[in-house]
């Protein structure tokens, strides 16, 4: 199957530790890298990871809250001293380019490479890329300032040619585009071949949602239901519950809910209070509700 991984290059929230960075994360599809999240010490972390810079040209901020982006303008100034020359586009909540154009007019006014910022709004889910590989779609979340999550939904490939059946009807070169595709082929006695007779179906499209910080959400659960692969913030244990809901948070054990209520295949908990010394008490919560489940760390790569 093609590459689709996913990169933990920080699971932990605003406060600093020695233990977790701020929340950043790298979806590698097909050798084409997409960053979320770019908080402080993304770029050590995606040095770390053997990731190559040259193939990330996009980066998705979820909120503008500082866990979140503070890393990015220092990504950015690497980028240019690594003589970067293709540009770079930077998908985001509303105010994000009135925010980082001054600094970046101040600390990267000679970048060899151009910045696009694209600006979303949070209130729906709205498809902000699409090419050959993947689409992705905002998934709005209820924060203290306007935040979504992310969904990356693998582009459908063709069909597999079975090339016994090929030969069989001496179907020609220049048609196999076309039949895995999905087109029948017409021989030239104009007899017509199905299609489901030359081709097996490929693999299931996989999908990848990415529930960044938020309140307890079910409005979120159609959108992401089934995924291959869930991350979703779980800040705070269930004894915490009042904190999480005065912070707009949410706990292992809603995160849980939330998972098992969409029927995803897979749960990944990150964004981490640093009031925790051991996740332990989070995962438990979180498979408590939902057994497949699992912590996020530094360094951890994951198959969609």
């Amino acid at each position: 199957m093609e590459k689709f991984e996913l990169h933990i290059l920080g699971c932990g929230s605003a406060l600093p530790t020695t233990r977790h960075f701020a929340t950043s994360q790298v979806v590698n599809i097909r050798e084409k890298l997409f960053m979320i999240d770019c908080g402080e010490g993304a770029q050590m972390q995606l040095r770390k990871s053997r990731l190559k810079f040259s193939r990330l040209n996009h980066i998705f901020i979820s909120h503008l809250h500082g866990d979140h982006c503070f890393g990015l303008l220092g990504l950015i100034s690497t980028f240019g001293l690594l003589g970067r020359t293709a540009d770079l586009y930077i998908h985001s909540p509303q105010g994000t380019e009135k925010l980082f154009r001054p600094m970046l007019d101040f600390f990267c006014n000679r970048l060899p490479y151009t910045v696009f910022f694209r600006e979303f709004d949070t209130d729906k889910p709205t498809q902000i890329y699409a090419d050959r590989s993947v689409a992705i779609t905002t998934i709005p979340l209820r924060h203290r300032i306007p935040c979504c999550g992310f969904l990356f939904e693998e582009s459908p490939r063709p069909k597999h040619i079975i090339r016994d059946m090929v030969d069989f009807y001496e179907v020609p070169v220049y048609e196999l585009n076309r039949i895995k595709n999905g087109a029948d082929y017409i021989n030239p006695d104009g007899e017509v071949i199905p299609n489901s007779r030359l081709t097996r179906p490929s693999e299931p499209i996989r999908r990848y949602a990415y529930c960044s910080d938020t309140i307890y959400h079910e409005k979120v659960i159609e959108q992401i239901k089934g995924v291959d692969l869930l991350f979703h913030e779980a800040t705070f244990s269930q004894s915490e519950q009042h904190r999480a809901k005065e912070t707009f948070h949410t706990t292992a054990e809603q995160a849980g809910r939330i998972a098992l209520l969409a029927e995803v295949k897979k749960l990944v908990i990150g964004h981490f209070s640093a009031r925790y010394e051991s996740e332990s008490v989070l995962l438990k919560e979180a498979q408590a509700v939902f057994p497949n489940t699992i912590l996020a760390k530094e360094s951890l790569c994951l198959n969609v």
